[in-house]
């Protein structure tokens, strides 16, 4: 051990001449630690938020979409099967979208009708795992078979909160309308189709299950009057992160006119203002380790005012102004490590067992930190991220550094005989 690292930690753990100066230290631990603990803790969150969102709106919609230039797609079994040769693809399925408004006696709302094959949907979005009441086989009969056989009404999936809203339940039935209506001698005139309601579904993300209704894409072609057509093919990769690779190697593949667009294409604005947001929030919590880091500048300059004597012997026996220099920078620096490392170790803890803090918190103070019936969730998601830990680790360390330089500067200018002048 060199002998600054251990005068460094010998004034560390000295008894004190003022008393304040021990506390300050203590406090400025404190501080670092509360700094480290509440990032890990908040971007933790953050992390938790935007990965719990991003498995909900890709678990309705495709991790690719392939679309055909100004109309829809005709030959999309082709395009499927070209997809399917793509590395990294695990499922395909044609789709038509669609706007249109359901009405029944309580009410008429605008909904996205996407018409969906039964048999292909479930290797691409999560839909059959999210159906809480009934099941995705009432969509097989179709409009066709109503009109040619007198078959039972086509059915429709629709969401928890549009079933609220419209006051129904599975077996009931609902009318929809198309804006885009038949041209009679008087006007033009909705087309109005009849379906019952098949099952409802839950995606925990209310835009979803206030304004998304499901039919069959044979029951969609009919009502929009598609004829052959689909809007385009969704597609599932294995890996999400890989979407754009994969999705410039199907459009080669295809060699026409489609295009590719990605999940993060699609939702591009929600996710960087996301990232927007635990930057800023960043950079707000990064202040309480800088306050922290004011409290090692102040610890400091005390020490250097009391240790005066000590530094006027040292350099009179030798030591150099780096000498100084380096035991007063190991002294901040160990304040600083100290705090950094109880806030890591405190911050993953709390971060990964946020659950039952929160749990806690509510039984002790007897209040709901998250209603369900206001925030669409009934827990606090939590992922922590060891890129991230690291990161406000090593933040923390490098403003505990910079905190010790003007102390430890100033304590290496200090002459020996000023400093022993009054002694």
């Amino acid at each position: 051990m060199s002998y600054e690292l251990f005068i460094g930690l010998r004034y560390l753990k000295a008894k004190r001449k003022q008393t304040f100066i021990s506390i300050i230290t203590l406090i400025s631990i404190l501080g670092v630690m509360v700094g480290v603990t509440a990032l890990i803790i908040v971007l933790s969150v953050m992390t938790g938020f935007e990965e719990d969102l991003r498995d909900k709106i890709l678990g309705v919609n495709a991790h690719l979409v392939v679309m055909e230039f100004g109309k829809g797609i005709k030959d999309y079994n082709h395009v499927a099967e070209k997809a399917k040769k793509v590395e990294g693809v695990i499922g395909t399925t044609p789709f038509i979208y669609n706007q249109a408004m359901l009405s029944t006696e309580n009410g008429v709302v605008g909904v996205a009708v996407r018409g969906l094959d039964i048999n292909t949907v479930g290797d691409v979005i999560a839909l059959p795992k999210k159906i809480t009441s009934g099941s995705l086989d009432g969509l097989r009969a179709s409009l066709q078979n109503k009109y040619t056989t007198g078959s039972p009404l086509p059915g429709i999936i629709i969401g928890k909160e549009l079933s609220k809203n419209l006051g129904i339940a599975v077996g009931e039935e609902v009318n929809v309308i198309s804006p885009s209506g038949t041209m009679t001698p008087a006007g033009p005139v909705p087309r109005i189709a009849r379906f019952q309601v098949a099952g409802i579904f839950e995606f925990g993300m209310y835009e979803y299950d206030s304004s998304m209704a499901f039919i069959s894409l044979e029951s969609a072609k009919r009502f929009f009057r598609m004829g052959d057509t689909v809007s385009g093919v969704e597609i599932r990769v294995k890996d999400i992160y890989q979407a754009e690779k994969i999705g410039r190697n199907i459009q080669k593949e295809l060699n026409g006119f489609y295009y590719v667009r990605t999940w993060m294409d699609m939702n591009k604005n929600l996710f960087a203002a996301l990232k927007l947001e635990k930057v800023a929030m960043f950079i707000i919590l990064v202040l309480i380790v800088i306050v922290a880091a004011m409290n090692i500048i102040s610890t400091l300059i005390m020490v250097v005012m009391e240790k005066g004597k000590d530094i006027a012997i040292l350099k009179s026996m030798g030591a150099t102004a780096g000498d100084i220099l380096r035991i007063f920078m190991i002294e901040g620096l160990v304040i600083g490590l100290t705090g950094t490392v109880t806030g890591v170790i405190l911050g993953v803890i709390t971060a990964l067992n946020l659950e039952k803090v929160v749990g806690f918190i509510e039984k002790l103070f007897g209040f709901k930190v998250l209603r369900p019936d206001v925030y669409y969730i009934d827990k606090l998601p939590s992922k922590v991220d060891p890129y991230m830990v690291a990161a406000i680790a090593i933040v923390a360390i490098i403003i505990s550094f910079l905190a010790t330089i003007y102390p430890s500067w100033r304590a290496s200018k200090l002459e020996p005989v000023e400093a022993l002048r009054y002694e």
